[in-house]
């Protein structure tokens, strides 16, 4: 187990891979652009 491990965290790292063990992280919106009117829907 360790850095040459697929399946562990520290291995997705020395991979740069993502997996479940290591997900990415997701962009949230701005507060901004909620309120943001001129914005066309």
């Amino acid at each position: 187990m360790g850095k040459g491990d697929k399946k562990t965290r520290r291995g997705k790292i020395n991979r740069g891979t993502f997996g479940v063990r290591r997900p990415r992280i997701k962009k949230r919106p701005k507060p901004e652009d909620k309120i943001n009117p001129n914005k066309k829907s």
